[in-house]
């Protein structure tokens, strides 16, 4: 790590629009001036060129970028180990680019007015921990999940449509039998008639649905450890599972204290109310904001506690005889349950330098 600084010892901010191939950055001072504009390729060398011309101008404050989690991860992480301080900037809304065009120049220069403004000040997830591991491997099993669903779907809707002979023998059958009877089966018959294609074609799919079947299990025996040494209290408390408190650990990343505080992570997980009052009706409704998954994730903890666990229960009941709907009670739950994960997630240890920093 060195310090980045020039011969004009000016303050200077930064500004980068993330792409595949290269990354538009933009320089200001601390007054919104605009000093310079480049672009520069995704490689080590690219990612070098860029720091020094950051350095080239000025002091580098911070760099605001887009992107941080998709197309400008490995710079966000390289900036971060060359002492500068990167802050996640949300990509301009439809309103303000109808305004002021589209542009990658654009772009950067509104990144870096984002961060002098104070409009952008979220700290992006560090992506270089336990955490991504459990990340990339739970993309694997999402989408062989989808995969799975798909291919029950498409079963049940050949199903549908297929000749008496062949959907008379299946109705009824729950998923397993179901799916253990067609990829024991063994057809016979002329490859032009509409029942042997059928009978064929439910084999293989079922085929496939155990292949995805087994691939999913996989994961799951990957993951789970992890999560369980990631955050182990996590994982104890009650209703939380390794899925559930693997994609509450992806939402809140490698750095959770990046959050400051239990509001933010539920706001963050779409769990925090929003007010609906008017006149003397006073309520909250539902938030639709935040990481969806992590919403889902708190939504079946919820309702795993609400079938097993005892207080929850009696909540349930104490707040149904006062009036609250089921979906108002599901809410509360939610907001309790982001309060209680948030006390669980894993705080990285501080070093020694943080501990007692040099002057």
């Amino acid at each position: 790590m060195h310090r980045l600084t020039s011969k004009t010892q000016i303050t200077v901010i930064g500004g980068i629009d993330t792409h595949t191939d290269f990354h538009q950055a933009a320089v200001i001072d601390t007054v919104g001036r605009h000093l310079a504009t480049e672009s520069f390729e995704t490689t080590d060398d690219g990612y070098l060129q860029l720091l020094e011309w950051l350095a080239s101008h000025g002091d580098v404050l911070a760099v605001g970028m887009e992107g941080t989690g998709s197309y400008g991860a490995e710079l966000a992480r390289f900036l971060r180990g060359n002492g500068l301080t990167v802050v996640e900037v949300d990509r301009p809304d439809r309103k303000a680019r109808r305004a002021n065009g589209k542009s990658d120049p654009v772009d950067a220069y509104a990144a870096a007015t984002a961060v002098l403004s104070g409009r952008a000040t979220g700290t992006p997830r560090t992506r270089d921990g336990i955490v991504e591991a459990i990340r990339v491997l739970r993309v694997v099993r999402n989408s062989a999940v989808k995969a799975r669903t798909q291919v029950i779907n498409q079963i049940r809707t050949l199903m549908v449509s297929a000749p008496g002979e062949v959907r008379d023998k299946l109705r009824g059958l729950p998923t397993k039998a179901l799916i253990d009877t067609l990829a024991r089966s063994r057809p016979t018959g002329r490859p032009d008639d509409p029942a042997y294609a059928v009978k064929i074609a439910l084999r293989r799919l079922a085929r496939r649905y155990q292949a995805l079947d087994e691939e999913i299990k996989d994961a799951e025996a990957e993951t789970g450890p992890l999560v369980t040494q990631a955050a182990p209290r996590l994982v104890a408390l009650p209703g939380a599972g390794p899925e559930t408190a693997g994609q509450l650990l992806e939402t809140a990343g490698d750095n959770p204290q990046r959050l400051r505080s239990e509001a933010s992570f539920a706001h963050l997980c779409g769990s925090s109310p929003i007010s609906a009052s008017s006149g003397r009706t006073h309520r909250h409704r539902l938030n639709r904001s935040g990481d969806r998954q992590a919403n889902k994730a708190l939504h079946t903890i919820v309702l795993v506690r609400m079938k097993y666990h005892l207080r929850t229960q009696e909540y349930v009941a104490r707040r149904t005889t006062e009036g609250m709907s089921k979906m108002e009670i599901i809410r509360c739950l939610k907001r309790f349950a982001a309060r209680e994960i948030y006390r669980h997630l894993p705080r990285p240890q501080l070093t020694t330098e943080q501990l007692c920093p040099t002057t």
